[in-house]
């Protein structure tokens, strides 16, 4: 799998629960696994000059923009996009995308005002009606990824299918996998099951099969945990709810562990006497090595980190933006969907006059 020599990052320094204290700190990070990545920062240069004073090697490979504004997390979409728009630093990182200048975006600000700016700015890609959040899923057999899981509410036939090739696409190139498996996300396995337009993409996936993937059929919420295919397909409402239950799930898990391992001076010992085990658990757990949801379908790559996590989980997320740059992803979902399409054109012409004759 080819990769470029050199990625330019654009960094939306303020957002987030902590500002340049955590993205500063976690560019640092990802510059030290890839040395000839290159930043460009926007947010207020006086809180960014100051916090890049501990990283000579990031202040070396960075330009900085001064921005004068903004988004707060608890900012509407529409009231981000109306008083940030050209100004703020959210918007100017992704901006940098569109004029060329980056090659992807990297922001914990607000969701709702990053994705609205994203869609503004940088606009749907052709064939594509509605743009999804991909995340990075941790399953007993490595990650997944599953799509959408808070773009968008609801999804007909055809979007889920569109869904199924961004998906795909961010696949082979996260995983290095030449046919990804693919699944749609339903109540039950069995055909008649399930939403009209889930049903109708199941059956369209199986009568024009996508070049590069392998649909595997309808999966249930506990595949999602099993790994049972390599890309989970679904519409953002249920995605959203199955990542926090997911997310919510660990913390929980992570709380019983713990009380259960300081409830007597046996279970201390025990503890102490398994703890590789269980700093191997904690690391699987860790939400951290799977940050970032990236924003799939429209004409450049946004990636959005979590708003409340720390300097490693935003390096997380900054090395899944290299990523996505480094091995093209844009031209290969824009493969896909021309491939797709003109099969699909072909197939409907095809039908169109043998039903004529």
């Amino acid at each position: 799998m080819t990769e470029r020599n050199e990625t330019t990052i654009a960094i939306d320094a303020m957002g987030g629960d902590h500002g340049p204290k955590v993205t500063i700190a976690g560019a640092a990070l990802a510059l030290e696994r890839r040395p000839d990545t290159r930043f460009m920062l926007f947010g207020d240069e006086t809180a960014m000059r100051e916090a890049l004073a501990d990283y000579p090697a990031l202040q070396a490979a960075s330009s900085l923009h001064h921005c004068e504004v903004s988004v707060r997390m608890e900012d509407k979409p529409s009231q981000a996009l109306r008083q940030g728009r050209h100004k703020s630093s959210m918007w100017r990182a992704i901006d940098a995308v569109k004029t060329g200048e980056a090659d992807v975006a990297v922001s914990a600000g607000n969701t709702g005002a990053l994705m609205a700016m994203a869609k503004f700015c940088l606009r749907t890609m052709a064939e594509i009606e509605r743009p999804a959040i991909a995340a990075i899923w941790p399953t007993l057999r490595g990650q997944s990824i599953v799509l959408d899981v808070g773009a968008t509410i609801g999804a007909d036939a055809q979007q889920l299918i569109d869904f199924s090739m961004m998906g795909g696409a961010m696949a082979r190139v996260l995983f290095g996998l030449e046919r990804p498996t693919v699944g749609l996300l339903n109540i039950g396995v069995e055909e008649v099951k399930g939403q009209d337009e889930i049903r109708e993409a199941g059956r369209l996936l199986k009568e024009t099969p996508i070049e590069r993937i392998d649909y595997h059929g309808f999966v249930e919420g506990d595949d999602l945990g099993k790994g049972t295919v390599d890309v989970v397909v679904t519409e953002g409402f249920t995605g959203n709810i199955a990542l926090k239950t997911a997310e919510g799930t660990a913390k929980q898990i992570a709380a019983y562990l713990k009380a259960a391992m300081t409830r007597t001076w046996l279970a201390k010992l025990g503890y102490i006497l398994a703890k590789s085990a269980f700093d191997r658990l904690r690391d699987k757990m860790d939400p951290r090595k799977v940050n970032g949801g990236v924003f799939l379908g429209l004409n450049g790559i946004v990636i959005k980190s979590h708003g409340g996590t720390d300097a490693e989980g935003f390096a997380a997320a900054i090395d899944l933006a290299d990523a996505m740059a480094r091995h093209d992803l844009m031209n290969k979902i824009a493969a896909d969907l021309e491939s797709f399409h003109r099969r699909l054109s072909a197939e409907t012409k095809d039908q169109s006059e043998s039903t004529q004759t």
